[in-house]
């Protein structure tokens, strides 16, 4: 997580500063103070603008949103938000394949996969910065799909999805484990895609113990 913002990004004594080079430094300096103290849904564009010395306008002519600033104050080798937004774009019976082949595009990238894996410790060895990473997931992921399956446990089933890709993260590019390690982003979209699709909009009919093979 980048450090916090400087007092002098406090702005001057006399209104708010106008655009000019530093102004969209300031804007992430500020924003990443913001998060880091207040956490994801409780940080407002307008409070960022504040922290800054700078007039609201001017934080949403840099970034268009909440998210792609949250994305930029983290270096995030991929936007999940964009991603999910594509996928859902398209047929919802591709949604799975479509979710998988676009991460892994994304993540194939050595710098990207460099980022995600020093993301990923960041969050699991600091307990706020797991906390802002999970309220981001939940309200720009988890929330999306799920009010596009617009099923009474849409939640679970986006979150339930959403483990199942990690998962295919670390594996691919934490722990290298071949030949998942090796094989083409299609083979990947392919072969996982329609798991991730069962995830987000299978059947959630209980498992019959009863009918279930045992040993």
């Amino acid at each position: 997580m980048p450090l916090e913002a400087q007092s002098a990004l406090r702005g001057t004594r006399r209104g708010r500063r106008a655009g000019h080079g530093d102004t969209r430094l300031a804007i992430l300096k500020a924003a990443s103070s913001e998060f880091l103290s207040r956490g994801y849904d409780s940080t407002s564009m307008r409070g960022i603008a504040k922290v800054a010395g700078v007039d609201p306008a001017l934080v949403h002519h840099y970034f268009a949103s909440k998210a792609d600033l949250f994305a930029e104050t983290i270096s995030a080798p991929v936007r999940p938000d964009r991603i999910v937004r594509e996928a859902l774009a398209g047929p919802r019976e591709l949604i799975g394949v479509n979710l998988v082949r676009a991460a892994l595009t994304n993540l194939d990238k050595p710098s990207a996969q460099k980022q995600f894996i020093g993301l990923l410790r960041t969050a699991l060895s600091h307990d706020f910065a797991a906390t802002i990473l999970r309220q981001f997931m939940t309200r720009e992921v988890v929330g999306k799909l799920s009010k596009y399956l617009d099923v009474p446990d849409g939640d679970f089933r986006a979150t339930a999805a959403a483990s199942q890709l990690v998962g295919l993260f670390v594996i691919r590019y934490g722990v290298k484990f071949e030949p998942l390690a090796k094989i083409s982003v299609e083979d990947a979209a392919l072969h996982f895609g329609p798991i991730i699709q069962w995830h987000l909009t299978g059947s959630n009919d209980p498992i019959d113990m009863e009918q279930s093979p045992r040993e």
